[in-house]
């Protein structure tokens, strides 16, 4: 294993952010301070850029198992390291569903192999994400699942999601809900509003999320469980959160960068890259989705991202999938819309996704001993968005140009990605 020596950069530590080299010697951080000898470390130049925690994704989709057309745990850990990700969530909606203990170990196997990024499965709530009886819960656990989900799907049965809320409780998992009432939504593809009407397409109401919120908080005031609402898109589900913390409940949410970058007027293009659910929301959801992260109401940025190959997308809105990728322009997206210094931007995309989901060797700010799973992130680099460590290209950002980028990720010390190229 390589040794570093991290120079010129700002470091993010626990009490401060200071100017100073980081050197790393077997995966750990061994020193930090202005006049750190290198040895015979490799001297890595960050001037200019921000030294911080590897960023930690508790939401994204990597197709493996049974849909490695779209994406594969290879190409989409090269996609998070690229963005300055050690860590990523791994979403069970895959064929088969992760809702039993053998598949979660096989997905966190197969990240092991590639060894780009520490790649966590999450596990169904239901098996086969039926929405008809709990899955393995028992054995997703053992396996190491923390994230119980059914995300794709919302679990529609009170009496099911409370029992797998008494199930969680008991052992401080966490469960993470896709939002979305299938009654409200069935036969919508974007948001129901004035944009709707419009173009005369079906549309999905803000009260299809927000009614399946207010429920599952009522069901999490019950069983005093952990609830973390995911990709949150209205501003009711952010007054709802708001009021919830209030009382002083555990519930966490998450709001994806392409929901606080656009809004539902975009979908007069009909560009079947804007079809996400939730869907874009008019402009005051934005406003108040970017407010209630710089607030802290809502925890994290977590990408959602939903590779889809282009001949999957290129057909028309109504009849695309839903998704799109996000991994390697979350960081840069999130930093030129929202009014965060760079120590709340770290702490919205690594610490607390990282403590939410129960990583506890990630989301740590800099400090000697710990493993050395660090993002270097020069938030002053203009690129434009043309090219992709994913097998998809359905990004809505494709075409524009950003503003900060990962210039070195690092993972239990190992570079994983250097100044735009992946490190094997």
């Amino acid at each position: 294993m390589s040794d570093y020596l991290l120079s010129g950069g700002t470091v993010l530590t626990a009490a401060e952010a200071v100017n100073a080299d980081v050197r790393i010697t077997d995966g750990r951080i061994v020193d930090i301070g202005t006049h750190v000898d290198a040895g015979s470390a490799e001297r890595v130049d960050c001037t200019g850029a921000i030294v911080g925690p590897g960023l930690v994704d508790m939401h994204v989709h990597l197709r493996e198992p049974g849909q490695e057309w779209k994406e594969d745990i290879a190409s989409g850990s090269a996609a998070a390291a690229a963005g300055g990700f050690t860590a990523v969530v791994a979403m069970p909606n895959t064929a088969p569903a992760i809702d039993a203990g053998h598949l979660a170990r096989y997905v966190s196997d197969r990240g092991r192999q590639v060894g780009l990024v520490d790649v966590i499965p999450a596990g169904c709530i239901t098996a086969g994400m039926d929405g008809e009886r709990l899955a393995h819960l028992d054995e997703l656990a053992a396996a190491g699942v923390e994230v119980f989900t059914d995300d794709g799907h919302t679990v529609a049965d009170a009496g099911l999601l409370r029992r797998a809320m008494e199930y969680v409780a008991a052992r401080g998992a966490v469960i993470a809900q896709h939002a979305e009432d299938p009654g409200l939504a069935r036969g919508g593809h974007m948001h129901e509003g004035q944009i709707s009407s419009l173009l005369g397409m079906a549309g999905l109401p803000a009260e299809a999320e927000t009614v399946v919120v207010a429920r599952d908080l009522t069901l999490a005031r019950l069983t005093g469980a952990r609830y973390h609402v995911q990709h949150v898109s209205t501003e009711t589900t952010v007054e709802l959160i708001r009021a919830a913390k209030a009382e002083g409940m555990d519930v966490t949410a998450e709001v994806a960068p392409h929901h606080l970058w656009f809004a539902d007027d975009i979908v007069r293009t009909m560009d079947p890259v804007y079809k996400m659910y939730p869907p874009l929301r008019p402009p005051s959801d934005v406003a108040a989705l970017r407010s209630g992260l710089e607030d802290g109401t809502i925890d994290a940025v977590a990408t959602d991202h939903a590779p889809h190959a282009a001949h999957e997308k290129d057909v028309p809105f109504e009849e695309a999938p839903r998704g799109v990728i996000g991994l390697e322009t979350a960081i840069a997206a999130v930093a030129m819309k929202c009014n965060l210094d760079a120590r709340t931007l770290f702490e919205r995309m690594s610490v607390t996704p990282a403590r939410i989901s129960g990583l506890v060797e990630h989301g740590h700010w800099l400090e000697t001993g710990h493993r050395a799973n660090i993002a270097v992130v020069d938030f002053a680099v203009p690129w434009l968005v043309d090219r992709f460590e994913s097998k998809s290209t359905n990004s809505p950002f494709k075409g524009i140009q950003l503003e900060g980028r990962a210039r070195y990720t690092f993972l239990s010390g190992r570079m994983t990605w250097r100044d735009g190229k992946v490190e094997a």
